[in-house]
Order: structure tokens, then C-alpha cells, then sequence
């Protein structure tokens, strides 16, 4: 940008924020290289670039030549070029060039303006659908709408992180951003804003140095751990005093694992100040994981895409585990189990103090985390199963597993049945409440269907996890069960229904009300000698099931007790006398 006529313009960045963030990212990421056509929606960010100064800004009118300058140019450099154009028609003259680019790999930066989208289809000139992309010539594509607060802001920061790190994932080649602009003709920002630069680290690249203090790893749902990886993970942990923390879709079984439900909802003070998270895995269960408290987060994974759960995404690092901690376990060594001391210690500390439960999910949880058979296999319902299942430990040699992929109600038994075909000489059990079981009951009829198989059916009448206090639902008390947890179907309880049902399949039945006849039942549900599958169908209510979980999620301190005489007094008076409550007490 030629220094003079930056001085004439006496105008600096744009005040629309996806603007700056834009700007900001490409400094970050070293992309310096634009390729401009004139047009509108695009004219606050070409002002912005030019006022900037640090940028190689190059005009060209005709937009399907300044997709073939980018591809001579990113070729020629071995740098990324982003191009830019307006809206209307204007996009679709770089078609040409960027299908040179998709088949070459070529790193060139689509950012398309646009006006709000929400005029689409509405008959507003030069509004063109950009929603959906060719299939050869970009690798990515986004949209950037005008940001109006914190939440749209990092959004949009890791939007765009995307979007630049896609130019080199996997081969790479073009990306795209379409940038929304509501045309503001304010250009008085002088300083772009900080922004979270997330970046890529592939195999070969150099790594960045392991910060200092508490190091943590959390695991999401993942595949099972062999031998090797979980010694390199267990070596990594000695030699950096750190701790695994899972739930029971984690897989990993070494020595440093922690379950950490409990923890975090007593506010342990053992994961306090957790400099680095290490994220390993897919999409986890557990609501109450170690995941927010840390400063940094690291990614590991072999797909390499940028996936911010914390929003504290610093690295991805687009290799596999082993490699990962291969890396890392013999870097700066500070070894130590201290950590890992303190959290068994808390853990066990919290266990023994907890108080008596009423007959519900987390009750009978807690009754059978450390009774089943070792080396058998436990599947868990979405929701209320799982989560109250992870604040328990379970043998070391017993998988586990849920449906938390997709995280739908449906195709729990038909996941637990096929899990159980594989191996027929262990027992498989299942934990499911009774929406998700009258959803898949129809697989207990299969007639592949083993005798391997046990099953805790807990029957609420109704989709409890919408009734609890931590769930919106709980707001509409007693209305809640009509329509929203959907109470009374499936015989509304019945105590004949399943019975008849696992009686007419030749499937063992048995049921309980009570403490007392769950306690009976017991043994038999987790007797380790395989002779026939069986149900055992448990009714409770969400008062009861409300209950426990309040009791195990409260700390119990000062402030979590006014938190929840806030909310009594909320529900009470609503958010209009909670506020004239507080002009009257000023």
C-alpha cells in the first residue's frame, strides 16, 4: 500500500467487527497477499485493508482473471492469496479459476461480501445464494454475519481460523468466507482488536514447547486404547505430573485415569488453575468435565479440522495420539504423581462423604459401578444414564460405551445387541430409561438376540431428564409432562407391560419399587454365569430422581445455597418482582 495515499485517506478500519477480525487473522496467519475487485459489499473491507498498510493489494476489475492471477501467484510465491469481490455475480466469474485451484491445491482465500442473508429470496437486488458450494472448487466455506456481541465474535474467530487453516489441511487448496457487511460508513477504528489465532501443527512442523504448570487431558468418546498408547500416555503423565480424565465413553484404562463428574461438581480443588487441557476424542457426555476450568487448550486429532469445545483452543495438532505423546513425553521433563495423588484423594474423600440417595438412577449407579462381573461390557442410555453413571468408577477391565454421536434417544438396545454378537461369552449390560427402551424395544425380538445380555430398564413414566433443576423444562412444574417430557405413554408405568412383553420373548423379567427389592434382585442381575438375558425394570420418579441429583451436584458452601434460594425466589415472584425485590432493598 503506497504510504501516501494511506496519509489522503483520513479514514482507518471499519467499526463492523467481522471486518477487523478478518484483518486481524490474516496478519496473524501471515497472509498478505490481496487480490481486489471493486464492488459494495466489499468496499469497507478494501478501504480497511488500504488504511492497514501492511498488505500487497492488487486490483483486478474482471473477477475470473483475478482468480487466475491468485493461481499464478500463490504458485509462483508458495504463500497463500486471498481475492475478494462483491456480491451479485461477481462470485461466480471466479469459478473458473478456482477449479484450477481445487485440482492443484492451490491456497487461495475466497472472500466473497454479502449482504444479510435474511433478504434472500426476498427480491433484493444483487442477493445471490451462496449457501451451497460446487463441489471442486473450494475445500471449505463459511459464513460470517455481522457480529453484535461476545458469542458472535468468537464465532466468527474461529470461523475464519477454519477457513485458513483448510488452505493447507490435507493437500489443501481454496477457501471460502462469505462476509457479511451492513454497509457502515464508520471508519474510525484505529486499532484492530486481540484475536485468538488457532493453529494447525501437522507431522512434520516444528512443536511448540509445553507451558509450565498443571497439566491435564481430557478425553472424550474414543475408540478402545491398545497396549502401546496407553503406556506412552501413562509415560507422558509420569514425566509431567499429569492426570487423564474420562468418563465412560473415554476407552483409556491407564494408570493416571480419573473419572471427573464428581469432582467438578463439588468444585474439587484439585483441578484448580489446570494450565493445559490436552483434548483428546469425539463428542463427550459428561456436562460436568474438566473441560472449562483450564486456561489453554490443545487439540489432538487425525481429521485435523479446528474444533473448539472450551472455546480455548490454541493448537490442533493433526497427527494421531501416539505420535503426539511420543513427541511430548520425553520433552521437558517435570515428572511427578502428585497431581494425580490429590485427585484420588479428593475423589475418595467426596465418594465417602456423600449422603444417602433416594431409589433413582444415581442411587442404583452407585449401588453397581463396583459390583459388576470384570471383563464384561456396559452401554449407557443419552442424558440421565450416563450422567449418572459418571460420577461413579467401574473395573478397569469393563468397556463402556453410549451413543453419544449422534446423542439420540433411539437405537440404544439395537447398539448393546449388536455390541453383544461379537463376543457371546461375555456379558453385556444395558442402562436406559424408559422413552429410549419403548423407542428400541422392537430389537428384543430379533432373532439374533442372545443370552448374554442384561438389562436395567429404569421406568419414570416420562422423560425426567425435562423435569430436573438444571433443565429449562423444570420451570413449567407440573405442565412440563403433557408435551414436553411426554409423560403417560408407553402404559404410563405399567407393571405388566415389559413383564409380559420379556416373558412372551423368553427373556427373564424382574422388577422392583423399592430399595429394599432392588437390593434382592441384585445379585441375580449381576451374577457373572451367563444363562439367559433378562430385564430388570426399576420404577421411579423424577421428585426422587431430582433429588439425587441435586444433592450430588450441591457443594453444599454459602454461595451454591443463595444460588438456589435465588432460583426458588425466581420461580416464585418471576424476573419482574426479582427486580422490583432489588429497588426495594437498595
Amino acid at each position: 500500500m503506497n504510504s501516501k495515499l494511506k496519509n489522503k485517506m483520513g479514514t482507518y478500519y471499519s467499526s463492523e467487527k467481522n471486518i477487523q477480525i478478518l484483518i486481524a487473522l490474516l496478519k496473524m496467519h501471515n497472509i498478505r497477499k490481496v487480490i481486489t475487485s471493486p464492488g459494495g459489499t466489499n468496499m469497507m473491507l478494501n478501504a480497511s485493508l488500504m488504511y492497514d498498510g501492511s498488505f500487497e493489494i492488487y486490483s483486478s476489475v474482471d473477477e475470473r482473471s483475478a482468480a487466475y492471477i491468485a493461481c499464478g501467484m500463490a504458485e509462483e510465491s508458495g504463500e497463500p492469496v486471498m481475492i475478494t469481490c462483491t456480491g451479485a455475480t461477481a462470485s461466480r466469474n471466479y469459478m473458473p479459476g478456482l477449479t484450477e485451484a481445487y485440482y492443484r491445491k492451490l491456497p487461495i482465500l475466497v472472500v466473497t461480501g454479502t449482504q444479510d442473508i435474511r433478504r434472500l429470496g426476498n427480491l433484493y437486488d444483487q442477493v445471490i445464494d451462496r449457501t451451497i458450494q460446487a463441489k471442486d472448487i473450494v475445500t471449505f466455506s463459511t459464513y460470517i454475519p455481522t457480529v453484535r456481541d461476545e458469542k458472535d465474535a468468537e464465532s466468527a474467530t474461529l470461523k475464519i481460523n477454519q477457513a485458513i487453516s483448510a488452505l493447507t489441511l490435507n493437500g489443501g487448496g481454496p477457501s471460502h468466507i462469505n462476509l457479511e457487511t451492513i454497509y457502515s460508513k464508520d471508519l474510525s477504528v484505529k486499532e484492530l482488536p486481540p484475536v485468538k489465532t488457532i493453529h494447525r501443527i501437522d507431522y512434520n512442523d516444528k512443536l511448540p514447547e509445553l507451558p509450565q504448570g498443571k497439566i491435564a487431558i481430557f478425553i472424550g468418546s474414543h475408540h478402545s486404547f491398545n497396549e502401546k498408547l496407553t503406556m506412552c500416555i501413562d509415560a507422558f503423565c509420569e514425566n509431567h505430573n499429569a492426570v487423564v480424565f474420562c468418563d465412560h465413553t473415554s476407552g483409556y484404562k491407564g494408570k493416571f485415569r480419573q473419572v471427573d463428574a464428581l469432582l467438578n461438581t463439588k468444585n474439587a480443588s484439585c483441578l484448580h488453575n489446570i494450565r493445559l487441557l490436552i483434548h483428546l476424542g469425539e463428542i463427550s457426555g459428561n456436562h460436568f468435565n474438566v473441560g472449562p476450568r483450564a486456561q489453554e487448550v490443545w487439540r489432538v486429532c487425525e481429521d485435523g479440522q479446528l474444533r473448539d469445545r472450551y472455546g480455548k483452543l490454541s493448537y490442533v495438532f493433526h497427527m494421531d495420539d501416539l505420535h503426539f505423546f511420543e513427541s511430548y513425553t520425553h520433552v521437558n521433563i517435570q515428572p511427578g504423581t502428585s497431581f494425580l495423588l490429590a485427585c484420588q484423594k479428593e475423589y475418595q474423600e467426596l465418594y465417602a462423604s456423600l449422603p444417602e440417595f433416594p431409589l433413582s438412577n444415581i442411587w442404583m449407579a452407585k449401588q453397581l459401578a463396583h459390583r459388576l462381573p470384570e471383563n464384561s461390557v456396559i452401554h449407557f442410555g443419552i442424558l440421565t444414564s450416563l450422567r449418572s453413571w459418571n460420577f461413579f468408577e467401574i473395573s478397569k477391565s469393563i468397556n463402556s460405551a453410549c451413543n453419544v454421536g449422534g446423542f439420540g434417544t433411539d437405537g440404544m438396545l439395537s447398539s448393546l445387541l449388536g455390541a453383544s454378537l461379537v463376543h457371546p461369552q461375555k456379558l453385556y449390560f444395558g442402562i436406559v430409561g424408559d422413552l429410549a427402551f419403548f423407542y428400541d424395544m422392537n430389537v428384543l425380538g430379533n432373532r439374533h438376540f442372545g443370552n448374554n445380555l442384561r438389562i436395567l430398564l429404569v421406568n419414570n413414566g416420562k422423560g425426567c431428564e425435562f423435569t430436573h433443576h438444571l433443565n429449562p423444562g423444570h420451570i413449567f412444574e407440573e405442565n412440563v409432562n403433557p408435551y414436553i417430557a411426554a409423560a403417560g405413554h408407553n402404559g404410563n408405568q405399567s407393571h405388566t407391560l415389559v413383564r409380559n412383553y420379556a416373558q412372551s420373548l423368553d427373556i427373564d423379567y424382574m422388577a422392583a419399587d423399592t430399595k429394599e427389592e432392588f437390593l434382592k434382585h441384585l445379585d441375580k442381575f449381576i451374577d457373572a454365569k451367563i444363562t439367559k438375558s433378562c430385564i430388570f425394570e426399576v420404577f421411579t420418579h423424577d421428585i426422587d430422581e431430582n433429588e439425587a441429583l441435586k444433592l450430588i451436584t450441591s457443594t453444599g458452601k454459602a454461595n451454591d445455597l443463595k444460588a438456589e434460594l435465588k432460583d426458588c425466589v425466581k420461580n416464585a415472584i418471576g424476573e419482574k418482582g426479582v427486580a422490583t425485590l432489588k429497588r426495594l432493598l437498595k
